[in-house]
């Protein structure tokens, strides 16, 4: 397991006068940010949680080394992280961190490659992973079982199973690309 940077938060507006901020913990369930010990921004530096509580989809926290409002404001939209070995390990075999599956290959039953794992996205109906095909598009796949059978973090793959079709090019009909009634026009 490696020991790079993974994200686990971005810190929002400054709340209050007395150094508390927003912030949106993609640690699930929001509240285990506080459970991985200081937090590091992107330049180095370490905040410590003094304490917290839930308000909406977002947490208001206190850090221990920010005094007051405007302190609090120099951190608005700064990204927070931990190393991967603070993380625990997956509870089972069907739960992975997104940071393990970016950087994957992405292969079909067959062997034949697509391209790589480039993101993980929610939407808001689940995951789907973001596949940065061999020729630079990016599609989205349904992160299941149905979708994506294999995930082999030790060979470094995730074998799909697209839909038939599913990478078909399909030339626009006369008149879906928007420009008119699908009639030519006469010089």
């Amino acid at each position: 397991m490696s020991d790079e940077p993974i994200l686990v938060g971005r810190i929002g507006a400054a709340h209050g006068i007395k150094g508390e901020v927003r912030l949106k913990s993609f640690t699930d369930p929001v509240d285990a940010i506080a459970d991985y010990g200081p937090l590091r921004l992107p330049d180095g530096h370490t905040l410590t949680l003094e304490r917290l509580r839930p308000q909406g989809e977002m947490l208001v926290v206190k850090f221990r080394e920010i005094a007051d409002r405007n302190a609090a404001e120099r951190l608005t939209n700064r990204d927070l992280f931990v190393p991967r070995s603070a993380l625990p390990e997956p509870e089972d075999e069907e739960t992975f961190y997104h940071a393990d599956l970016i950087g994957l290959d992405v292969v079909d039953a067959a062997g034949t490659g697509f391209g790589a794992v480039v993101a993980v996205q929610d939407y808001g109906a689940g995951d789907l992973l973001e596949i940065r095909a061999v020729g630079g598009k990016s599609f989205l796949l349904p992160f299941t079982r149905a979708f994506v059978p294999v995930v082999d973090l030790a060979g470094r793959r995730v074998v799909i199973a697209p839909p038939e079709g599913f990478f078909a090019e399909t030339a626009p009909e006369p008149g879906e690309d928007g420009a008119g009634d699908g009639e030519r026009e006469e010089p």
